[in-house]
């Protein structure tokens, strides 16, 4: 309501003041919970920058430990009798509750968010942390920006809960604030943290929820730049096409990118029945299987292990080779074929583990495998692959996750460089509308709905 209105001289019109449609300062009610996210991004930088730090370490270990084992066979064995040993380790951590400490924990956070699950938030943090790692770091195709989503999620839902105890409201929104937070800690990407949220859980973009949020991946990020420096978890600072691109090939990449993530969404959504299927071996054992498979993969190439933020630079060099094109192509074409498949035995086999990098791994491949054929066919120029690679994974990804946003600036932030951003929207477009064309949903939102909760 206007309180104070004055005539214009010779004008019988009521004219508003600034201080009638301006808010009174420091009039906005939520500043002590803006203050609570950026200490739950604090805490929660903290935790995912120690699983940072651990998941790399172990899988620079196994680039060391694959080719002394090729050369020592008689420990084969031993070591996968040790992989028996932490499936064992990993079945009991998973007992305690299966269906929240499975995979990468954002379908539960969706299912707290629509008031369908609940969980004691630290009792699942530390479990979710320690399943994490024994499944990351032995090599399976696992990313570890899910658990670092969940973790954020539990220290939001903890710390609301049993230390500011905030109301039901404000629960919710701190824990929002935590999978902002632990995104962002998990790429050093304080934006698609946030877009992240807004567009996987709350589809709403309310400024108590999203301001709450950017302090939490704000001060996360801050966190990990703290404590691990100043790189980022997966820097590409390439600009994405110096020269403008063929368009025409862009559509069709587009479109071959849309129907292969509507692929990997029925194959990855097929897994849980596949695996029921086993009765001989109970589901919180299903870990056994690919971690035995781990072997014969590592000692074929270690590179392809894990997430794998090391094997997407691995082929981004192979990008920048000249020589003997047909053998990268057919090289290329078979790790598309291997990460593929063991992403979805590893994601299938009931272990914490996410799918964010697997994704991007998988949209890397495709973009050095279609950039090098470009090249070859005289479609496009050598220096433009690339851009191509960080294209097709912000595609590929954007069409599975039906995120398209949180792709685009994922991408952007890891480029460091707006120099190019229409193709990276305009291939991501086609990638989105091939899939929805074709029956694709929201991965979050179907695995969800595959979910049993108490």
């Amino acid at each position: 309501m206007i309180d104070e209105v004055f005539y214009l001289k010779g004008c019988d019109d009521l004219v508003a003041r600034a201080k009638d449609v301006l808010e009174r300062p420091f009039s906005i009610n939520y500043v002590n919970l803006i203050v609570q996210g950026a200490i739950v991004g604090l805490i929660t930088g903290g935790i995912v920058s120690c699983f940072r730090w651990l998941i790399d370490h172990s899988l620079k270990l196994l680039f060391w430990w694959y080719p002394y084992l090729e050369k020592h066979l008689s420990y084969v064995l031993v070591y996968a009798l040790f992989l028996v040993a932490i499936s064992w380790l990993l079945s009991k951590i998973l007992k305690y509750d299966l269906t929240n400490l499975v995979g990468s924990g954002v379908p539960q956070i969706e299912a707290i968010s629509l008031g369908q699950n609940s969980y004691a938030p630290w009792q699942i943090l530390w479990r979710k942390f320690v399943g994490g790692l024994l499944a990351i770091c032995p090599g399976l195709f696992l990313g570890r920006e899910g658990p670092c989503i969940q973790m954020g999620a539990c220290v939001g839902q903890g710390l609301a809960n049993d230390v500011f105890k905030t109301s039901k409201k404000d629960q919710q929104t701190l824990l929002l604030a935590g999978v902002a937070a632990g995104l962002a800690a998990a790429f050093s990407a304080p934006l698609a943290g946030v877009l992240f949220m807004v567009e996987e859980i709350t589809m709403t973009f309310k400024p108590r929820i999203w301001l709450t949020a950017l302090a939490a991946a704000l001060s996360a990020d801050l966190m990990t730049l703290v404590l691990l420096g100043q790189k980022p978890s997966l820097a590409m600072y390439i600009t994405p096409f110096v020269s403008a691109p063929n368009y025409v090939f862009l559509l069709i990449l587009g479109i071959v990118i849309g129907v292969l993530a509507y692929g990997y969404q029925y194959v990855l959504l097929e897994q849980r029945y596949l695996y029921s299927k086993l009765k001989w071996l109970p589901q919180r054992y299903h870990s056994l299987i690919p971690l035995l498979l781990t072997i014969p993969l590592g000692l074929w190439n270690a590179k392809i292990l894990g997430g794998s933020h090391d094997f997407i630079n691995y082929v981004t060099d192979m990008s920048l080779m000249t020589t003997e094109p047909r053998a990268i192509l057919k090289l290329l074409l078979l790790f598309f074929i291997v990460r593929f498949i063991f992403s979805m035995i590893s994601y299938g086999a009931s272990v914490p583990g996410g799918i964010f990098m697997p994704i991007l791994t998988l949209g890397a491949v495709i973009g050095c495998f279609s950039g090098l054929l470009g090249v070859n066919a005289g479609w496009i120029e050598h220096s433009q692959v690339l851009g191509l690679i960080l294209v097709s994974m912000a595609a590929y990804f954007g069409a599975i996750e039906k995120a398209p946003f949180t792709a685009i600036v994922l991408l952007t932030e890891m480029a460091g460089s707006l120099a190019s951003v229409f193709p990276l929207v305009f291939v991501t477009f086609i990638a989105y509308t091939v899939d929805t064309l074709l029956g694709g949903r929201p991965i979050y939102t179907a695995l969800r709905e595959e979910m049993k909760f108490k």
